[in-house]
């Protein structure tokens, strides 16, 4: 393996195991984050139904990202939603003016954007074996 493959797998696996991590401790206590989220809004532009709503699906998005990228399995679509939620969770935390939540969003937004642009590094992943998978059949 090459340097920049690794140097890819040490880059993507902290920022997966964030999201993992958020999202399962997040689970564990569905009722009491989703609706926590809904305290915090609550003298926001957003209803309380699409809040809660939010609060309940949020968790789940995180884990999915999270796990995809620590197994490097379908990473670029995990990328692209990681930057979905990172877009929704700064217009949530913009509407009740959490500043700093903003800016560490943006750090994450843009740590995202790093790992989708070096993607074709991503060789120690489950992707990465698959592509070395195909190309042996291939021939």
């Amino acid at each position: 393996m090459k340097k920049k493959e690794y140097a890819y797998l040490l880059a993507r696996l902290p920022l997966g195991m964030s999201f993992f991590g958020h999202g399962l401790i997040r689970l564990t206590k569905l009722d009491a984050f989703s609706h926590g989220m809904v305290g915090q809004f609550s003298k926001s532009l957003l209803p309380a139904v699409i809040v809660l709503g939010f609060g309940y699906v949020l968790p789940f998005l995180e884990f999915i990202a999270g796990l995809l990228l620590l197994l490097g399995w379908f990473t670029r679509f995990a990328i692209v939603l990681g930057v979905a939620i990172m877009l929704t969770l700064i217009l949530g935390s913009s509407l009740i003016e959490q500043w700093n939540a903003v800016f560490t969003q943006l750090v994450y937004g843009a740590y995202l954007a790093v790992l989708f642009y070096f993607s074709d590094c991503n060789g120690i992943s489950v992707d990465g074996y698959a592509g070395l998978f195909k190309k042996n059949l291939s021939r």
